[in-house]
C-alpha cells in the first residue's frame, strides 16, 4: 500500500491518503495540485511536510517509472532503442538479456518500426509511447504517468491501457483528463484546491460527480 500522511507541498494539503495496488487515476481541475502528487509520489520531489511511503520505503527506495506529459523532457538519449534500453543499462543488465527485453516489449507496443528513429524526429505521441516503454521496461514497482494519454488517440491508449493491466507493476498511478479512461481504472482520486475530495472505484466517486463536468460520457448515456 501506499501510505500518506500530513502532507504539505504548494497547494496540497493532504492528512490522510491510501492508495491500493492498481492503475489509480488521479483528476481534478486544473491547479488543484495533481501533477504536485505525481512528482512526489515519483521521489522526483520531496514533500515540504509529511511523509510518503511505498510498501514502507520511501519513493526514492523503489524502482520508478515516470512519464512525463511534455514528450521532449523524456528524452535522454540519441535513438529509440537506446532510449528504452537505458534503463537495463543503467542495472547492468547483460546486453543479450536487454536486447531480448526491450525487441519484446516494442513488439507489445507497436513500436518496433521506429527502434533506430532518431528521436528528435519522433512525433509528439510516438516519444511518448518510447518514453513509457523505457518507463516499463525495469518492470518497476511504481509507474508514474503525467497525462502521457492526451498524446494518443483513442484505440492507440486502449491499448496502452491493456498491456498496463497485464503487467506486474504493483502501483501505476496516472493523471488523465479522459475520463472514459479514468472509469476503466481501479481507484479514482479527485483533488480540489489542494485536497482529496473524493477517492474510491470509479464508480462511487463518478456517482460523487454526477452532474459535472468530470462525469464520463458513457455514464450519462448508461453505456
Amino acid at each position: 500500500m501506499i501510505s500518506i500522511r500530513a502532507l504539505r507541498q504548494g497547494v496540497l494539503d493532504i492528512e490522510v491518503l491510501d492508495i491500493n495496488p492498481g492503475i489509480t487515476s488521479v483528476i481534478g481541475p486544473n491547479g488543484s495540485g495533481k501533477t504536485t502528487l505525481l512528482r512526489l509520489l515519483s521521489g522526483i520531489s520531496l514533500p515540504e511536510c509529511g511523509t510518503i511511503f511505498i510498501d514502507d520505503l520511501s519513493p526514492r527506495a523503489v524502482e520508478t517509472g515516470w512519464v512525463n506529459e511534455f514528450p521532449d523532457r523524456n528524452i535522454l538519449f540519441d535513438t529509440v532503442a537506446d532510449e528504452i534500453a537505458s534503463p537495463l543499462r543503467f542495472h547492468r543488465v547483460s546486453c543479450r538479456e536487454t536486447d531480448t527485453l526491450v525487441t519484446d516489449l516494442m513488439t507489445r507496443m507497436r513500436i518496433s518500426h521506429l527502434q533506430n528513429r532518431g528521436m528528435q524526429d519522433l512525433s509528439g505521441g510516438e516519444k511518448i509511447l518510447t518514453a513509457l516503454a523505457a518507463a516499463i521496461v525495469c518492470n518497476p514497482r511504481i509507474l508514474v504517468l503525467d497525462e502521457y494519454d492526451s498524446h494518443l488517440d483513442e484505440n492507440r491508449a486502449r491499448e496502452i491501457e491493456e498491456i498496463l493491466k497485464k503487467s506486474t507493476i504493483p502501483y501505476i498511478i496516472r493523471c488523465t483528463q479522459q475520463m472514459e479512461s479514468a472509469s476503466r481504472g481501479n481507484g479514482i482520486i479527485y483533488l480540489e484546491n489542494g485536497r482529496v475530495v473524493h477517492q474510491g472505484s470509479p464508480d462511487k466517486v463518478f456517482a460523487a460527480l454526477a452532474g459535472t463536468a468530470f462525469y464520463p460520457f458513457s455514464m450519462r448515456c448508461g453505456i
